[in-house]
C-alpha cells in the first residue's frame, strides 16, 4: 500500500526561508514604515522591507531579532521582564510562499511586525545601498509620486502585500489591546497616545473622548505621578502603560 511506502525526503527540491520585517513606527504624526533600498539584484534599486535568510542554526524568532537589530539596533522587549527599558513589539505575522515570489529561487517568507517609539534614522546594512523611514501610504502607491516629488516604484518582491497585512495587523490589534503603547516612550502623555491612534488609523478623534475612555478603561494607563510640558502650554500628566493586554470595552476604529 501507498501509506506502507518509505518515505523519501530528498524527492522534493529544498527552498530557502527567509525572514521579512514590516517595522511601524510614528514619526511627524505619520505612521512609518523602514525601507531599504535595495543594492543588488533582484530588484535592485527598488525598495524593500528588511530581511533577510534564516541561519541554518537559529529558529524564526532568533532570525528576525538578529535582522531587527542589524537594520535599526532595536532589541525585542521581553514581556516576562517588565523592569527592562522600552524595547521593540515583535511578532509573527503571515507566511508568504507563493513559488514565484522571489526570481532566483523558491524562498518562503515568515514575516513579522515590529512597532516601536519613534526611532532614529536608519542605517544600511547588508546588501541595502540606502535605508529610510517612510510613510506607509507612499510606499503602498502603486506608482505616481511621493511626497517628496520623487517617483513611486512598487516595493520589491511581495513586499507591498506583506506591508499592507502588517498596517491593517497593527490597525485592528490598537482597537482591542493595549499595543499601541509600543509607539510610545516608557512615559507619555494621553495626547501623544492618542496621536498615536490618529497616525495608525488615519483619522481625527475627539480628544476629551479619547481621554475618557483611555484613562476610563482598568489597566490601560497607569499615572506616574509626573508631568510634562515637552508639549507646550500648560503641565500633561504622565502615564505608562498598564498590565492590562486586552482593552474592555475596545477602542473601535471609526469609519472612514
Amino acid at each position: 500500500m501507498i501509506a506502507d511506502m518509505p518515505y523519501d525526503p530528498s524527492a522534493f527540491p529544498p527552498f530557502a526561508v527567509t525572514v521579512d520585517l514590516v517595522v511601524l513606527t510614528v514619526r511627524r504624526h505619520s505612521l512609518c514604515a523602514l525601507a531599504v533600498r535595495r543594492g543588488e539584484p533582484p530588484f535592485q534599486g527598488r525598495w524593500a522591507l528588511p530581511g533577510g535568510f534564516v541561519r541554518a542554526d537559529e529558529d524564526l524568532a532568533q532570525a528576525a531579532a538578529r535582522e531587527l537589530a542589524e537594520e535599526t539596533g532595536l532589541r525585542v522587549h521581553d514581556p516576562a521582564a517588565p523592569t527592562q527599558d522600552h524595547g521593540a513589539h515583535l511578532e509573527q505575522l503571515a507566511t508568504y510562499g507563493d513559488p514565484k515570489r522571489d526570481p532566483r529561487m523558491r524562498v518562503v517568507s515568515v514575516a513579522h511586525l515590529v512597532l516601536a517609539p519613534d526611532l532614529p534614522a536608519p542605517r544600511a546594512g547588508g546588501d541595502a545601498s540606502n535605508a529610510r523611514w517612510a510613510p506607509v501610504d507612499e510606499l503602498l502607491q502603486q506608482g505616481g509620486y511621493g511626497r517628496d516629488g520623487e517617483p513611486v516604484a512598487p516595493l520589491a518582491f511581495d513586499h507591498a502585500q506583506i506591508l499592507a497585512d502588517g498596517v491593517e495587523r497593527a490597525r485592528s490589534k490598537i482597537e482591542y489591546s493595549s499595543l499601541a503603547t509600543a509607539f510610545c516612550p516608557p512615559e507619555f502623555t494621553v495626547g501623544e497616545l492618542r496621536r498615536v491612534y490618529e497616525a495608525v488609523w488615519g483619522v481625527a478623534l475627539d480628544p476629551r473622548n479619547f481621554h475618557r475612555k483611555v484613562t476610563g478603561t482598568p489597566g490601560f494607563l497607569v499615572p506616574t505621578g509626573g508631568t510634562t510640558t515637552r508639549q507646550g502650554g500648560r503641565p500633561a500628566q504622565l502615564f505608562r502603560a498598564g498590565g492590562a493586554t486586552l482593552l474592555n470595552p475596545p477602542m473601535l476604529r471609526p469609519e472612514v
